[in-house]
């Protein structure tokens, strides 16, 4: 995934191989989740009548938790407070990750494609013996400005030429999920991460 992610870095666009190798990574990591609310029913719910469609549940609030639990996996909160609890303490009203992977995975099925921007942040730093500055886009010097002994530019925002200091512009580039407004390749290995910590909390309860 990285060279694909670095390749549309490059081309200064989101590519579909990017796009695809997202889509199926988040595709795959939500049927894991729904192949364990499967275990789950099977080893609580007793001889419910099992949904058509069962899905691990991910709700809001916490009443739309009680309800979707209720609703799907009878009886649970009573055969096992312990699971009932270790799914009331993943769902986004405790740890918004799974609410912002949740609404990756409806704009997937819906959109066909997760859709990302891509980003650029410039950071300038300044320095010289003894210390240094830095400052981003937000920042703006007014006449008569200097920084470490370096006159700054009003026009454009940079030190003059100068022998006193050294400058360095740093042009932070990366894409972001439009609908999450989270970057990319971290959100992708948190999701990783964080996909199974209720595995490994659940597994040995069913």
């Amino acid at each position: 995934m990285q060279a694909a992610y670095d390749a549309s870095l490059h081309d200064k666009h989101v590519r579909e191989d990017l796009k695809v190798l997202i889509k199926n990574i988040f595709e795959n990591l939500r049927s894991y989740l729904d192949y364990l609310a499967q275990d789950i029913f099977e080893a609580h719910c007793g001889t419910a009548k099992k949904p058509d469609r069962l899905y691990f549940p991910i709700r809001a609030a916490a009443p739309e938790f009680g309800q979707a639990v209720a609703k799907d996996y009878p009886g649970l909160q009573a055969t096992s407070k312990v699971v009932y609890d270790l799914l009331d303490a993943v769902q986004p009203y405790q740890d918004p990750w799974l609410g912002q992977f949740n609404k990756l995975n409806n704009h997937n099925k819906h959109q066909d494609l997760v859709e990302q921007t891509r980003t650029e942040t410039r950071r300038v730093t300044v320095s010289r013996a003894g210390g240094s500055v830095s400052w981003g886009p937000d920042v703006t010097f007014g006449s008569g400005v200097s920084v470490v002994g370096a006159p700054i530019d009003p026009k454009t925002q940079m030190p003059v030429p100068n022998t006193v200091a050294k400058t360095e512009v740093v042009i932070w580039v990366d894409f972001r999920f439009n609908e999450i407004d989270q970057p990319v390749l971290p959100f992708v290995a948190a999701s990783l991460q964080n996909v199974d910590k209720p595995f490994s909390n659940l597994q040995p309860h069913v």
